[in-house]
């Protein structure tokens, strides 16, 4: 056989197997020294290796000091409001642009579409001196409206998703429902959108996963304590001059912990939504 010598060694599955196991390495490694310094006391940590096992695996002293210190419940509040906010709206405007785009033929249809791909390769960073200038101008700074209408942008990979979707169910459907003297709008509203619903899972949990790991638009547009989201919450144990590690450590686990379990639960969607989109 290929790759097979007279012991039985086969090289390019040893090379594959090193590679899934530096893989492994390199993902699993930013997350245990967090789980082993969260548990430390400041003394301990000054003191012991980063990579050295805690005293006392009990010791949940941080994660009470990032509670409070941060006021997570605050953090968490607001951004479960931005998060179901934008990810409505996201999957409304998404979901009518794909159906206009899918649906209906117009002389400006491929630069709409086009304009979709180029404002993907525009970095954001070079347009924020006009955005901030909108959000300013539109009332917006410093609420939690401005990251809502921020995110309530629908991007290249959302449109083709559904487009990709949109392109599985029969025109036939529309053209039933339009001799029955159904509308557009409701077309849309008990045709189209409820059978996009497994698109729609994938662009909920991908735009709620995004949202929750933003620190940008939040710490630009939003600099008020009361309106601090979870990711914005970590720059309370870090200043110019010092960093509290051990709190640092445990503020980041209290934070990824949710958003791995949702993760890891809708993870199947989320593939599922974007290779079946692909190949239908």
């Amino acid at each position: 056989m290929v790759g097979l010598n007279a012991a039985g060694f086969r090289p390019l599955s040893l090379i594959q197997h090193l590679i899934l196991w530096a893989a492994v390495v390199v993902i699993v490694f930013p997350p245990s020294v967090l789980v082993l310094n969260a548990f430390k006391t400041k003394t301990e940590f000054s003191q012991t290796s980063v990579f050295k096992l805690p005293d006392n695996f009990l010791n949940f002293d941080n994660f009470g000091s990032v509670i409070t210190r941060a006021h997570l419940d605050r953090a968490y509040r607001n951004t479960l409001i931005i998060i179901v906010a934008a990810v409505i709206g996201n999957v409304l405007l998404g979901t009518m642009v794909a159906y206009i785009l899918g649906r209906f033929d117009f002389k400006l249809k491929k630069a709409v579409l086009g304009a979709y791909i180029a404002v993907s390769f525009i970095p954001t960073i070079t347009t924020q001196v006009a955005t901030f200038t909108v959000i300013n101008n539109l009332h917006l700074y410093n609420t939690l409206w401005a990251s809502i209408v921020l995110h309530l942008g629908t991007n290249v990979l959302q449109i083709f998703i559904y487009l990709q979707f949109l392109r599985n169910i029969p025109r036939e459907l529309d053209e039933a429902a339009m001799m029955e003297g159904a509308s557009l709008f409701r077309i849309y509203r008990t045709i189209i959108f409820p059978l996009l619903t497994p698109a729609t899972a994938t662009i909920v949990i991908i735009k709620t996963i995004d949202i929750y790991n933003d620190m940008f638009i939040p710490y630009l547009y939003m600099p008020s304590q009361n309106l601090t989201v979870v990711s914005t919450s970590l720059m309370h144990f870090s200043s110019e001059r010092s960093t509290e590690w051990e709190l640092m450590s445990a503020a980041i686990l209290l934070i990824m912990v949710p958003i791995v379990v949702v993760y890891l639960f809708f993870q199947k969607y989320v593939f599922a939504g974007i290779v079946n989109g692909a190949v239908k």
